[in-house]
């Protein structure tokens, strides 16, 4: 249990972060992975709108602090390559 006011105060802060970090990597994963299931199965068509759905959900989670900016590059880009693959 906090002692300080402003320790108490961080403590609720926490908590509010963590849920909607939580809540943005599961978000985050479910989009990546609906991506490299429909690249690995082929699916070219399905794999582009799954993209055009995961980088909005990529790039707010960047914008949220909830990953590194290295990190959501590297992975766009490796979903794109993934994508593009499929010809």
């Amino acid at each position: 249990m906090p002692i300080k006011h402003a320790a108490a105060k961080a403590l609720r802060q926490n908590k509010k972060h963590r849920v909607r970090n939580l809540a943005l990597i599961a978000g985050l994963r479910k989009a990546v992975k609906a991506v490299r299931r429909a690249a690995t199965a082929r699916e070219k068509a399905k794999a582009g709108e799954f993209l055009q759905k995961a980088i909005p959900i990529i790039d707010r989670a960047r914008q949220k602090g909830t990953i590194k900016a290295n990190t959501a590059a590297r992975l766009k880009s490796r979903l794109h390559r993934a994508v593009r693959r499929l010809t």
